[in-house]
């Protein structure tokens, strides 16, 4: 009988594949959920063994531990609910520092890799070689014990225009104190900032509707700086004055006081990631054509108008997936914060949090949904803002 001939319910060999890899599929899930099952069952079991308290509870009791660096109120009777928060807006400030450093530092080594400068061109790549050979723990260490401790007492501290100082304890800064017409001029700058993003959105349609450019750069800073400055005139000066830092005795009072370990742990995330950051942005130059950048040439551009309106703009599209994939591990590396004392999420809730509660297993899992939660969002907007180039270029 030919193939033409076969019944009509004889199933395809298509179908039987398909039903075959289902087959396969469903038998894998069940014995990861078996697994799954029995492990979940053992540990139980050894808990129970064991008398150890289970459940989440422990995040309403005080936490009777002090933490150093607070954003938030916060003291040795909150609970384990506000320590958490405290230590998850620590790493939150930490990584925000350190990306903020390391992004326009590696986008500049990243044009100084290709730069027609020779010295330019080489102090660069000896930047990017001896950071990225070196192990990031190491580099902790380094601007830790052997640059930051090793400053001076605060009696001999390194000043700065009498106003900010420097010294084994951290970096003291005057602290501004805001007056009662601080909120009114927020809320213009927020005006301001609104009503500078409408500009850049209205001219960027009526230049795809009609052709024509506008400068948005020429209206940007006026929106920005005259609502503030009005709600400033009319409701007074937003900033009281400056709580300027005084010695007095072994210590300064006053001012705001930045942790060294905190420096120390900026310095060494932000000048690492740099380093891999310039070679992400070197690769995305490498990928715009050669053709393009003679073309302008030919025309009279000079480089900073080439890099700025032709090379910088398509390379964006083969840079901003490694560099989402860097602000992430940035992300991760946060944890060697612990090595050095910082009160990171690492510190407070894995390793003091685990030994006052005796509950490993929650903590943990507490610790694990952070550090997920805050780099599934990372990836998202980086996701998004790809797609939004990807759209533009197109």
């Amino acid at each position: 009988m030919s193939e033409a001939e076969a019944p009509a319910s004889a199933p395809s060999i298509w179908t039987r594949r398909r039903l075959a890899g289902g087959v396969a599929q469903a038998a894998a899930l069940a014995a990861v959920a078996l697994v799954a099952w029995v492990a979940a069952g053992n540990l139980a079991a050894n808990l129970g063994r064991l008398a150890v308290n289970t459940g989440f509870g422990f995040l309403g009791r005080p936490a009777g531990f002090a933490i150093s660096q607070h954003l938030i109120d916060y003291s040795e009777s909150s609970t384990y609910l506000r320590a958490l928060e405290v230590a998850v807006l620590n790493t939150l400030l930490l990584a925000a520092v350190s990306i903020v450093l390391a992004t326009p530092l590696g986008f500049a080594l990243g044009l100084a890799r290709r730069s027609s400068n020779g010295l330019l061109r080489a102090l660069a790549a000896g930047y990017v070689e001896l950071l990225r050979n070196l192990p990031l723990l190491l580099q902790l260490f380094f601007w830790y014990f052997a640059v930051l401790r090793a400053l001076p007492a605060p009696r001999a501290s390194l000043s700065l225009f009498g106003v900010a100082f420097l010294n084994v304890r951290g970096l003291i800064l005057p602290r501004p104190l805001a007056g009662s017409g601080f909120d009114v001029v927020l809320l213009g700058l927020l005006l301001g900032v609104g009503l500078a993003v409408a500009a850049v959105a209205w001219t960027r349609r009526r230049r795809v509707q009609t052709g024509e450019a506008l400068a948005a750069w020429i209206a940007v800073p006026p929106l920005l700086v005259i609502p503030p400055l009005v709600t400033a005139a009319i409701s007074g000066p937003p900033l009281l004055h400056w709580e300027l830092p005084v010695l007095r005795g072994f210590n300064f009072a006053g001012g705001l006081v930045v942790q060294p370990e905190f420096v120390a742990m900026a310095l060494a995330l932000s000048l690492y990631s740099a380093a891999y950051i310039a070679e992400i942005v070197r690769a995305g130059i490498d990928a715009v054509s050669r053709g393009q950048v003679e073309a302008a040439r030919a025309l009279g551009l000079r480089s900073g108008a080439i890099n700025a309106k032709i090379v910088v703009p398509q390379a964006l599209r083969v840079i901003v997936p490694p560099l989402g994939n860097e602000y992430l591990r940035l992300f991760r590396n946060t944890t060697l914060a612990a090595a050095i004392g910082y009160p990171d999420l690492t510190l407070i809730f894995a390793g003091t949090a685990v030994n006052q509660t005796a509950q490993p297993v929650e903590v943990m899992l507490i610790v694990c949904a952070c550090y997920l939660a805050i780099n599934l969002a990372v990836s998202a907007a980086i996701n998004a803002y790809n797609r939004r180039i990807g759209r533009s270029y197109r």
